[in-house]
Parts: structure tokens; sequence; C-alpha cells
């Protein structure tokens, strides 16, 4: 069976998560995005298994289910270095004993427990409790694995299960570097709130034998990923080198010379883009035979916003996206599989919007810095300052 799956969130006890993400929301948000596997998040946390066992059904073999919605107890370890880990584990008696033995100050204060443990460490503990694990949002700058390693052996010494590629990259860039070609890369959201503009932004469409900790992990093993579904790249808040304070894209040349402090005083943050051109060793993509597509798409009430010029959680932008799940089920759908002229039955705005999308035909200013990418569906737009990429020129 074809599952759409976001194995990468967390709870209301990550920092800066909404309290809103709690099982009894996620659960039914999650349905009608078109999702039918989610990660818990933050399972190291024992605050939040206790609301795990509370608000689900178990239904065997690591699954747990709430509101016609089945979930995998995942988390997220900060380790040494600062580099972020993704867990997935088959049960909840293991995930109480581990969090019991993770070295850690702070895992029943945050979702998101760090320690000391190396990744090759980490690695090593939860393989012997037949946990699956890999780099979570590989390529980042702040708590990415390529930001401490040129390779991601130096940092596990063993090869891990999988890699997730976050937001500001894609298979399209990963497969720039030939060390990853053997393995499978996991697209998830990452979402700290439970709104479907957050919930499977990124997401993986995962051959499945059932729903089963023993057929996700049989599947990840086998590369049985069919479709990795993400951001272009360009519209993540760390594909661009840029300032962290006032978000001007920076040439890496340049931000380097001057000790990556920008001229207003702020801190630059290498890119993605960049570093990725670092480690790579094609100058194009080099793709494996068991690669799947990569699609990319964008929320489908922030495609509204752009459209309408309104807020996200706005009445307009939100009416407007009920209407089209009301119409036609759910998200993922309309984005993927509605035809157009349905959708134009309903919005013909927004249908102009997703056939850009499906089309590749979209004007995008890059984010960076911490700052999200911005579209424009019309190219007479004016388009705003932190487009320009500053070099020795205007410095």
């Amino acid at each position: 069976m074809l599952i759409n799956a976001d194995f990468h969130v967390h709870s209301c006890f990550s920092m800066a998560s909404s309290k809103d993400m709690l099982i009894k929301n996620m659960a039914p948000k999650s349905k009608l995005k078109g999702l039918g596997l989610l990660g818990t998040g933050d399972a190291f946390h024992p605050g939040w298994l206790d609301i795990i066992e509370e608000s689900t059904t178990y239904s065997g073999d690591g699954i747990y289910s709430s509101q016609d919605m089945d979930f995998v107890l995942t988390t997220e370890v900060e380790a040494k270095n600062k580099i972020h880990h993704l867990v997935i584990i088959p049960d909840m008696d293991i995930a109480r004993e581990l969090s019991d033995k993770l070295p850690s100050k702070n895992k029943n204060q945050d979702g998101r427990p760090k320690t000391q443990l190396s990744g090759a460490e980490l690695l090593d503990l939860v393989r012997q409790y037949d946990c699956l694990i890999g780099p979570a949002h590989a390529f980042t700058p702040w708590t990415g694995m390529y930001k401490s390693f040129d390779s991601i052996y130096d940092c596990y010494a063993k090869k891990p299960d999988f890699v997730e590629l976050g937001l500001s990259a894609d298979t399209f860039m990963a497969d720039t570097v030939r060390e990853l070609k053997d393995f499978p890369f996991l697209t998830n959201s990452d979402a700290h709130s439970p709104w479907p503009h957050r919930l499977g932004r990124e997401f993986n469409q995962i051959e499945l034998e059932d729903i089963s900790y023993s057929s996700i992990k049989k599947a990840i093993k086998n590369k049985d990923i069919k479709a990795n579904y993400g951001l272009i790249p360009n519209l993540g808040k760390y594909h661009m080198t840029a300032c962290t304070k006032c978000y001007k894209l920076i040439d890496p040349v340049i931000a380097k010379e001057n000790k990556m402090k920008c001229s207003c005083g702020g801190r630059v943050k290498k890119g993605v883009d960049f570093r990725i051109s670092e480690i790579s060793d094609y100058n194009e993509p080099k793709h494996p035979d068991f690669r799947p597509e990569y699609v990319h798409l964008m929320p489908l009430a922030e495609l509204i916003s752009t459209v309408y010029d309104k807020g996200v959680t706005t009445k307009t932008v939100q009416g407007k996206w009920q209407n089209l799940i009301d119409a036609f089920g759910t998200e993922i759908d309309v984005l993927i599989n509605v035809s157009i002229a349905d959708i134009e039955k309903i919005d013909s705005n927004v249908s102009l919007a997703i056939e850009a999308f499906r089309n590749r035909t979209l004007d995008i200013v890059p984010g960076g810095g911490g700052k999200y990418g911005e579209i424009s569906f019309n190219k007479s737009l004016k388009k705003p300052e932190s487009e320009k990429i500053v070099t020795l020129d205007n410095f």
C-alpha cells in the first residue's frame, strides 16, 4: 500500500512549539492534509509519552491510532556539536527505556533532548533497540550534520538508515554528493504546530506491506520510498547565505572575507546551497536507480495567502482553504491530483497558482538567514530588496 507519511514533527513540549501540538489536534489535521502516517515527535519526553498512551489506541507493532490516524513513535535528538538526529522507535516500552538511558539534563523539560553523545554513540545506543536513525535536516547551517562534517561517516562511523533533506534542499541538490547515492532520502515537515500549512508541508510517499513499525523499517531499508514531496529549496529559510538580522543575501566569499559579519552588524549564516557546493562531487546530480521522483509543492494555505495577499491564518484564507477541502477531500489531492479545471470551478485564482507550481512557472525570491523565500505569480510585481545578493561592489 502507498502511504503519505511525515515522520518528523514536534509536540507541545518542544521549545517554540504550539501548545496545540497534541494528538487530538494532530490526528484530524493530518487527515485533512492527506497523510496516512504521522510521527509523534518528542518520544523521549516522559510527559509526552503519557499523553500518547492516554490519547491513542495501540494497534500493535509500534502503531498508535487516534481518530482514524496512525502514529509511529519518533523523536529528534540534539547530540554533540548541536547536530540534530531523527530516530524512529519500535514501541512505547523501548521509547521509555531509551529515554531513561539517554544521558541528558533537559529530557524532562524539552521535547527535543540534548545530549553530549556523538552521532556514532547515539547510533550505537538506539541500534541496540532496533531503532532507525539518520541526520535531521542534514544540510542546515545551525544544526545539520553537514555543518560540522564533510562526510556522513565522520559523524556516525557506520552507515545510518536514511538522510532527511530538510526544507532548504532537495534530491537534485543532495544527489551531487557521491556518498549519498546509497541512502534513501526522507522529506518531513519538522512541524511545530498542527496547522495543515505546517504538518505535511514535506512528506514521503512510501510503499508499506501494512501499517506497522516492521513494515516501515523494511521499506526504509529496502529504499521503498516512491516519491518525495517538498518545498522548492529556494523557499527554505536557510537556502542562501544571508544575514540573520537584515536578511540580505550575501555572496559566500564576501561573507567569509568579512568573518561572517554583515555591514548592518548582524551575523551571516552560510546557506545550504553553498554548503552543498562545498561538499559536492558532481556539477549535476547523479540519481541512483532507486531514487524516486521529487515533487515540489507548497502548502495550500500559503498559496492562497500569496494569491490574495492575506495572512495564512486569516478568515479569508482559511475559508477558501476549507472550500477546496470540502470539494475535494484532502489538501494533498488538491495540490497534486485534482484537475486544474475542477479547481478552477471553486477558485480560479488559486487554480492558476497551483497550475504554476505544477508547471514550474514561478518567480521566486530565495530565502536565507532564517527568512523563508517568497513566490510571485505576476512578473510585474515588485520584488523585495532581499533578492539582491551582496557582492564586492555593494557590500
